[in-house]
């Protein structure tokens, strides 16, 4: 019998509490360092709220001692840009998925999106975002940050809209069967099947932005030029002076920055997100992470973080929708009148924006400039074709050895985000110096540095989908002794091929786009340009001939679409027909 007064019943309940939150060593550990990490970013966005002319008094310089604050609102820039990717995601990843109408532009636009080259977003966004913070540093901050979003938002878009339209029947069948809304479905099936191989997409993301922060931090559209303090203005302003010493320095700061943000950062989160593998059969052989086992022991942060799973249990609680709609028969929703209403509404859309675009240029060009660029957009495509078949042959078999070795992988990580983070512009200098010294022809030797960056979009990607490969079947492909060529034709192509689609889709993209600065390199006064459409859209974006930079970008976007809608769509679609685990 309760013999304690009404006021006093609390008091047990309350000092358990106390107990469960009582810090301990992990708890001690963790506090110190979100307590650091909270300091750097303070003192990391100082800088954006000073006005514009700062940038002036105070340039760039290659002062080794600023290097760690120059890394410090590079890293920022780009965790914000992956922030903003992460949603995008979410978003528009999803509703493509789940909506045919929505997905009928949707997928076109990423296609179009991908292959924009960053200076062709700059040209247009400098502008814009200043303009929105007249003489302040927050507008440069802003088109820096969209730059770099633009160089990971649509391999995550990609890679969750493929894992959300390969999920399991059986699966489904299940979420069906509970009928479940949308938002539980979303929550309790799609995100957490879809987070191992967004996670490794996320990875790569953050490393692929690395490859143009230097676009991005000096920016020069024409006769605005404007350097941000980071990592790619210090390594513009070393490759401009030919300072070897300088391009060390800003190396090294860049494999600190990897390691630190992959040790704190993406290794717990790998180990946290491995829990949502689909497979019946555990496995023993699990990624593990130090933080991530420290954050588990720790009792202040579930406490910390309450406010944020309230809210999620909140919207589940209160969710009142009606059973999701089975991602399989989307086709045949809505009448036939509609879509065939909303498909002439799309096309009228197209054909006004090919008007609109080739109006705006025929004012200052002719059919010859038009002739041109599409030549020079076949030589581009066929670089882009011979480096990607390159780049598979060599990544697909290394990337399913480690995948399908969480040590090996867990070893490997830091160092694959390295290479993929590691900015071609690095390597540009000795190209140079190479093909100048040996007389060697640009338009074969310069096309290499357009994969440096886009191959490891392949080798995350099949990555993940090695990891992903279910245990109980690995095991029963070893009880039935598959060996060779036929494990790789009934186990493992089968097993990563989605994954290597949205791999090699997004590679080809980003080549394309990696052109705009593999086609025409300097090092110092020396200028190396091979013909293709990249160094066309560079020279233009240089004189801030807007028209040519148009004309540049729809033909490279008319021949990614085209590209992409003849190979890898098909692609897609039988990967999700007959290559669907069920």
């Amino acid at each position: 019998m309760n013999t304690l007064p009404p006021f006093a019943r609390g008091v047990r309940p309350f000092s358990r509490i106390l107990r469960l939150t009582r810090p301990n060593r992990a708890d001690v550990i963790a506090f110190l360092l979100l307590a650091g990490l909270s300091v750097l970013v303070i003192r990391g966005a100082e800088g954006v709220a000073e006005p514009l002319s700062q940038l002036r008094t105070a340039p760039v310089t290659l002062d080794p001692w600023n290097l760690p604050g120059y890394a410090l609102r590079t890293t920022l820039r780009m965790f914000a840009a992956l922030g903003a990717s992460l949603i995008f995601t979410l978003v528009i990843a999803t509703l493509a998925a789940r909506s045919r109408r929505a997905e009928q532009i949707i997928v076109p636009a990423l296609d179009i999106l991908q292959s924009v080259p960053i200076l062709g977003f700059l040209t247009f966004t400098v502008t814009f975002f200043m303009g929105l913070f007249p003489g302040q540093q927050l507008g440069v901050e802003c088109a820096a940050v969209f730059a770099i979003f633009t160089s990971q938002a649509w391999n995550m878009a990609f890679s969750f809209y493929q894992s959300l339209r390969s999920i399991p029947s059986d699966l489904e069948e299940v979420s069906r069967g509970f009928g479940l809304s949308p938002l539980r479905r979303f929550l309790r099936l799609e995100l957490p099947f879809a987070t191992p191989a967004l996670v490794w997409n996320a990875m790569m993301s953050m490393s692929g932005g690395w490859f143009f922060v230097v676009a991005s931090e000096a920016i020069t559209v024409g006769n605005t030029t404007v350097t941000l303090p980071g990592i790619g203005s210090w390594l513009a302003i070393a490759i401009e002076h030919r300072d070897f010493v300088s391009i060390g320095w800003a190396v090294g700061a860049m494999a600190v920055v990897i390691l630190l943000y992959d040790q704190l950062v993406f290794r717990p989160v790998v180990a946290w997100a491995d829990r949502f593998r689909f497979e019946q059969t555990a496995s023993s052989d699990r990624p593990r992470s130090w933080a991530y086992d420290l954050f588990r022991r720790t009792r202040l942060l579930p406490v910390l973080f309450a406010p944020v799973t309230m809210i999620g249990q909140m919207l589940i609680r209160f969710d009142r929708g009606r059973p999701a709609r089975p991602v399989a028969n989307r086709d045949r929703t809505g009448s036939r009148i509609g879509n065939l209403v909303w498909t002439a509404l799309l096309a009228i859309a197209s054909l006004f924006a090919v008007w609109t675009i080739a109006t705006y240029v025929a004012r200052t060009l002719h059919w010859e400039d038009a002739v041109t660029v599409f030549g020079l957009a076949c030589l581009t495509m066929a670089r882009v074709l011979a480096l990607i078949a390159i780049a598979s042959l060599i990544w697909v078999p290394i990337g399913v050895w480690i995948g399908l070795r969480p040590k090996w992988a867990e070893r490997l990580q830091p160092v694959a985000q390295f290479l993929a983070a590691f900015p071609a512009n690095v390597l540009f200098p000795f190209a140079v110096i190479a093909i100048v010294h040996w007389k060697l022809s640009p338009d074969i030797w310069l096309s290499p540095l357009m994969v440096l960056g886009t191959q490891w979009y392949i080798l995350f990607n099949v990555i993940a989908g090695a990891s992903a490969i279910p245990t109980d079947l690995r095991k029963a492909a070893d009880i039935f002794g598959i060996r060779g060529w036929q494990w790789w034709r009934q186990v493992a192509l089968p097993g990563i091929f989605p994954y290597y689609v949205t791999g090699a889709l997004t590679a080809s993209g980003g080549s394309w786009n990696a052109s705009i600065v593999a086609e025409a390199v300097s090092w110092g006064n020396e200028k190396l340009t091979a013909s293709g459409l990249g160094a066309f859209i560079a020279d233009a974006t240089a004189a801030g001939d807007y028209p040519r930079v148009a004309l540049g970008i729809a033909v490279m976007s008319i021949f990614v679409i085209a590209f992409n809608r003849l190979l890898w769509r098909p692609l897609y679609t039988f990967a999700e027909r007959r290559l669907r685990l069920a």
